[in-house]
């Protein structure tokens, strides 16, 4: 199943919170085929349990448009950075075929988020490796090697490379996020009070959009960060 963009998150809402505009734009626009694998079950969160995570990845991947996603169940705080985690995102790289992979944060608040980032890092070189052999739903597969890899930016600020414009799409974005009942602002909730749950984190990411939209003059963007530079047919590319 040959994707466009392949979008991994360490944890499921990863990706809702830091890329989605991204992702409904290009599904949206562009007619891109996406999507996400999830490295855990987030089931170390403070709030709700695995199944209720799971049947709201499931809302928020409906409103983004995806079209697939998977869940590689490792352990939510205890995944390592070794061979069988390589090998597994290895698998789904290789399967989906992607032409642009989205990982994590290259370093943030949560130490999850930059040990995910390098394990997808360095599993889409070592897909590329023809030795590295893979079975997946038996079948043997071919090396493959994404043609891009591209970090979104989670809580801390890091200065980014480029941003993409998702001002018509801020509030589908918005959408999806607080598709995660558990996890985000809910009024009503009795559970305990987490750095995402109040109203505060929603004004928050509402801000950070806007503070990636300003310098580009957009109302709300989106950043993300390169592994190497990026090449263009045209200045204009750029504009």
């Amino acid at each position: 199943m040959k994707v466009d963009i392949l979008a991994f998150a360490a944890h499921p809402d990863d990706i809702e919170i830091s890329c989605a505009g991204t992702l409904i734009k290009s599904i949206r626009e562009e007619n891109k085929k996406v999507a996400i694998v999830d490295l855990t079950q987030g089931e170390l969160g403070t709030r709700g349990t695995i199944e209720t995570r799971y049947s709201e990845a499931m809302e928020a991947s409906r409103i983004i448009g995806i079209s697939r996603r998977v869940n590689l169940k490792l352990p939510d705080g205890f995944f390592r950075h070794d061979e069988e985690s390589l090998r597994l995102i290895i698998e789904q790289i290789r399967f989906f075929q992607p032409e642009i992979v989205l990982a994590n944060s290259i370093t943030d608040r949560h130490p999850d988020h930059g040990r995910a980032s390098k394990l997808v890092s360095e599993a889409c070189f070592y897909s590329g490796l023809r030795k590295i052999e893979t079975t997946f739903e038996g079948k043997q597969q071919e090396a493959y090697r994404p043609k891009a890899v591209y970090h979104y930016i989670q809580d801390r600020h890091i200065e980014p490379d480029f941003v993409v414009d998702i001002s018509k799409y801020a509030e589908e974005k918005m959408n999806a996020i607080l598709a995660y009942k558990t996890q985000f602002y809910d009024p009503e909730s009795t559970e305990p009070k987490t750095p995402i749950s109040g109203k505060e984190f929603k004004d928050f990411l509402f801000a950070r959009m806007r503070e990636f939209g300003r310098p580009v003059g957009v109302e709300f963007a989106e950043g993300f960060t390169k592994e190497r530079y990026v090449g263009v047919k045209s200045l204009f590319d750029l504009v």
